[in-house]
């Protein structure tokens, strides 16, 4: 995947918004590129179990998803987000109201991808809690991610930028951003 959109950036685009699927790398790559460039990282779904006093799994149970979707989009769109911040997105951010329009209109979004099997091996063996995939042996996990994929992507793909998350390191971000600090 590729660069479709390249430009130097300044600091007037603060906010850098990672979208992708869940397990893709959001939180690894947005704590480690914010730390490189000297940016504050935010992790939406924190942000969000912060502000509504539990975890997203727990809010999903109690509410639903339709609730939850609405909590986010509120938070995202309203969080008084440091000036320079790298922000990970759940993934399915992008995907419910204007959620991706308004990323790109207030700052850069970066779709990072993976191979579905790939996913599929690193949510299995996250310790993280999944609303969306408890329960799921490998096969059945691999069918969700594929028929939330063709859901999704199309949201994914309107990001201003894509990075292959295979064998991603730090120059491939610096030659993307081409951040001038």
């Amino acid at each position: 995947m590729t660069n479709h959109n390249p430009q130097t950036y300044t600091s007037a685009h603060a906010h850098i918004f990672l979208i992708g699927f869940m397990g893709c790398g959001k939180t690894y790559w947005g704590s480690r590129l914010a730390q490189h460039i000297g940016y504050v990282f935010v992790d939406l779904d924190h942000l969000i179990e912060q502000t509504i006093g539990q975890t997203i799994s727990e809010y999903f149970k109690e509410n639903g998803e339709t609730a939850f979707r609405l909590v986010e989009k509120q938070i995202l769109q309203q969080a008084n987000f440091p000036t320079k911040a790298v922000i990970s997105c759940g993934g399915g951010t992008p995907c419910f109201f204007d959620n991706m329009a308004w990323m790109n209109k207030n700052g850069i979004t970066i779709y990072l991808h993976l191979p579905i099997s790939v996913l599929a091996d690193r949510i299995l063996q996250s310790e993280t809690e999944r609303p969306l995939t408890q329960g799921k042996n490998k096969e059945e996990l691999i069918t969700f991610i594929e028929n939330k994929m063709k859901e999704r992507e199309s949201f994914y793909l309107q990001a201003q930028h894509q990075l292959e998350g295979l064998n991603l390191n730090l120059n491939q971000w610096n030659k993307l951003l081409k951040f001038n600090l």
